[in-house]
């Protein structure tokens, strides 16, 4: 079964920083888009939700476009210091050198955390995860998104301070700014055409010049469209959405490059450099955040869950252990042991797992959708009724879930059944998550189990040019030569059937 549960890779990683069973009393603060679970205190839990709604409703209301408040809130893990912090974060970020984190955003194939440690102190403690936070908001855009224009926002409002009544955003970025005084400029037609197959986006010290140029040309045109009360960067972003070249909607929308490229090179050398203030008000909704003690055992699960979406999971099955043997009802243990069981590639196990997580939760979207994908992983074919209700399932619970819709659809395609249904499924996914190719790839499937190979053909093409890894390409280009091979073949074909038609005529 290809790519069922793919995105999820679990890396078997020892590391020196135990993530034992924690003996801290932890609360958790619930608001609308996110639930704060804390081993600090119920006015930290408070204070945190508070921050992260006014993040939501600042980012909401300015991005371009905007995530779907129909999405289940993002599990943020408040922690008291750097020690509970390395306890959980990723490998590659432990030892001497690395980077001492003070936020991190975790983005899953399946599920979203956000980890922050209380006791940092530097500047933009949060500039991770603003930056990350962007990019999830900006999802639904990677379709049509400009590369420069995506990394230039993020790295625009990674530099936001909230506090209790307004956020400060857009300040400047000084390592941004150092790199761009000491290395040529890019021209901009070239800065606007760049994608992730492009070298800027894969060499280190080209990069940096891309990702610097990004940041200056976004904050150039924000600040200039909001001194100014112009629009050029709403312009620009829908007259791409609208499927114009990058490059000719930025003439359109900015105007003569080159005078453009004058301004940002004389931007750059500015010694002052406005940011913005806007006010932060929630909602008395958002406002309202319900804190309630959390047993260890529940804080334990969560933590060990964190620990497999890190890699970390010699550390998540011994977290898991003690929380099962404390709490053998507890649901994401059974969800996260079928995870850890997948991926050492016992389906059976997993499939057992995920049986027992939906038993104990009926009502956990990614239990029901785990059990199915693992069901018609290991063959499943006398259990067709059962993946079947379970996927469906998973969609009535979480409408906005994507992967529900792309299984079910394969699982219509592999039964070679309901292929309109199938294909429709598939569109939907898309439509859900633009930037998973994988959710393309099975679509393009789709549409060649329905023979219509022109069709599936495009598809491929599209999602070659959103591939940003040779990873990626590959995955791509492998199906598309195949059909391109079978296409050329069938129209040789028919031109021969043809022919010899005329001479028996």
């Amino acid at each position: 079964m290809r790519r069922i549960l793919a995105g999820l890779v679990l890396t078997w990683t020892a590391v020196a920083t135990s993530a034992g069973a924690s003996p801290d009393r932890w609360v958790e603060a619930r608001s609308t888009h996110f639930i704060v679970m804390t081993n600090a205190s119920d006015r930290s839990a408070r204070h945190l939700a508070s921050e992260f709604e006014r993040m939501h409703a600042v980012f909401h209301a300015l991005l371009p476009t905007e995530g779907d408040d129909a999405d289940p809130p993002i599990v943020v893990l408040a922690l008291k210091d750097r020690k509970d912090m390395q306890a959980l974060e990723p490998a590659a970020y432990l030892g001497k050198s690395q980077i001492d984190l003070a936020g991190f955003f975790l983005r899953g194939p399946e599920k979203n955390y956000i980890l922050v440690r209380l006791d940092a102190q530097q500047e933009h403690a949060f500039a991770n995860v603003y930056h990350e936070y962007t990019h999830y908001m900006l999802r639904k855009a990677d379709g049509w998104l400009p590369l420069w224009l995506n990394e230039g926002l993020a790295q625009f409002y990674e530099n936001t301070d909230i506090d209790d009544k307004n956020a400060w955003l857009g300040q400047a970025d000084a390592e941004a700014l150092h790199c761009l005084r000491v290395n040529d400029l890019l021209p901009i037609a070239a800065l606007l055409a760049i994608d992730t197959k492009s070298p800027y986006y894969h060499d280190e010290q080209k990069g940096s010049v891309f990702y610097a140029e990004s940041w200056a040309l976004t904050h150039y045109l924000i600040v200039l469209d909001r001194t100014t009360g112009s629009h050029h960067v709403h312009d620009y972003a829908q007259a791409v959405a609208q499927g114009e070249d990058a490059v000719k909607a930025a003439q359109q929308a900015f105007g003569d490059l080159n005078k453009l490229q004058e301004a940002l090179s004389a931007y750059v050398q500015r010694r002052n450099f406005l940011y913005f203030m806007m006010p932060a008000e929630l909602t008395t909704k958002d406002a309202a955040f319900d804190v309630q003690v959390v047993s260890t055992t529940a804080a334990d699960a969560v933590r060990a869950d964190v620990l497999l979406y890190t890699g970390r999971t010699i550390e998540a099955k011994m977290l898991l252990d003690t929380v099962l043997r404390d709490d053998p009802k507890n649901a994401l243990a059974h969800e996260s042991m079928g995870l850890l069981r997948y991926g050492a590639g016992d389906i059976a196990g997993a499939k057992s797992w995920f049986g027992e997580a939906v038993g104990l939760d009926e009502g956990n979207y990614l239990a029901h959708y785990y059990e199915a994908a693992a069901t018609l992983h290991g063959g499943g074919r006398g259990e067709d009724a059962a993946i079947e209700s379970n996927l469906r399932r998973s969609i009535e619970l979480n409408p906005e879930f994507a992967p529900g819709y792309d299984t079910l659809a394969m699982f219509y395609a592999m039964r070679n059944r309901r292929l309109d249904e199938a294909h429709t499924l598939d569109l939907r996914a898309v439509e859900l998550e633009p930037s998973r190719l994988n959710f393309r790839i099975d679509c393009a499937y789709v549409l060649t189990e329905q023979r219509q190979f022109a069709e599936a053909i495009g598809v491929l093409q599209t999602a070659l040019r959103l591939a940003r890894t040779p990873q990626e390409v590959e995955a791509v280009q492998t199906p598309l030569a195949g059909l391109e091979k079978y296409q050329t073949a069938l129209a040789g074909s028919l031109d021969r059937s043809h022919g010899e038609d005329a001479v028996g005529r």
